[in-house]
């Protein structure tokens, strides 16, 4: 079988290009994480300002002429709008944001766990960083060296020296404000457990992308949670009972869908020319 950390990122290279932007990821060796983190704290105070169903003007509105995250300049905000913007999509036309605001309202424990997923489909240098932190153990010392590594790998040469530290630094942020790491100058891996909704977004990205059965437990977005394959299908079972998935499962044949949350025009998208 194939190493886990990297199905979703081999998926995600295979997959039509069309359809891997239709549902909301993003591809390629540049990302937000040069000159921020995931933003969660900025994440969480839009989606109280903004209803869900708003169009990105709104947020684009709501960022840039009310201020309502009180950036200190103009320029700031315009900015804070583009990354924004580049992370989560903040247009409900995009599945992999509306179904993000979705989840979000009604799991609140899991937001943090949401944003990162959203985060890693959407940021390929994000992404770039998974394989050394998720392979971290419980209570172990963060390897900086290790995580410039896996970067660097991911880019070639593109990033100088100045721009890629920035890059290791604002990723060790982000996986602090998710819950895997903890301290400041010096980050240890933390456990982390998924909520129910937040097992279910992952299953749709690896979904999104043509995963089926066994496979979607199996994906990189799966392994951002530090859960076995039993605890992963317990947890889809508990948001089955959300009505947001649907989940059979007998003996060792399992089927995942997501009619709830998924038009039947993005469902047929998902199928692709696998």
């Amino acid at each position: 079988m194939p190493d886990p950390v990297a199905i979703s990122d081999s998926w995600l290279l295979a997959a039509d290009p069309s359809r891997v932007e239709q549902f909301g990821f993003r591809r390629g060796d540049k990302g937000t994480h040069t000159s921020r983190t995931m933003m969660l704290d900025e994440l969480t105070s839009l989606f109280e300002q903004v209803p869900p169903g708003a169009p990105r003007a709104r947020y684009a509105e709501a960022i840039v002429d009310e201020n309502v995250l009180r950036k200190p300049t103009g320029s700031t905000r315009k900015l804070t709008n583009q990354r924004l913007g580049e992370l989560y999509g903040l247009d409900p036309s995009v599945p992999l944001f509306r179904v993000l605001r979705l989840f979000w309202k009604a799991d609140e424990p899991g937001r943090q766990l949401l944003a990162l997923l959203a985060a890693l489909a959407r940021d390929p240098l994000l992404r770039a960083s998974a394989d050394p932190i998720l392979r971290m153990h419980p209570g172990e010392e963060l390897s900086r060296q290790a995580l410039t590594n896996a970067v660097r790998a991911a880019v070639d040469d593109r990033l100088n020296a100045g721009t890629l530290d920035k890059v290791v630094r604002n990723t060790a942020s982000t996986w602090t404000q998710s819950g895997h790491l903890a301290g400041r100058s010096r980050k240890t891996r933390q456990r982390v457990q998924p909520t129910p909704l937040a097992a279910a977004f992952a299953l749709l990205l690896g979904y999104m992308l043509g995963l089926r059965g066994e496979r979607l437990f199996e994906s990189t977005w799966c392994r951002v949670f530090d859960a076995t394959f039993d605890e992963l299908v317990f947890a889809a079972m508990d948001a089955k009972r959300t009505g947001y998935i649907e989940l059979k499962h007998a003996g060792s044949v399992i089927d995942v869908g997501f009619s709830a949350v998924l038009t039947n025009e993005e469902r047929q998208l998902s199928y692709g020319s696998h």
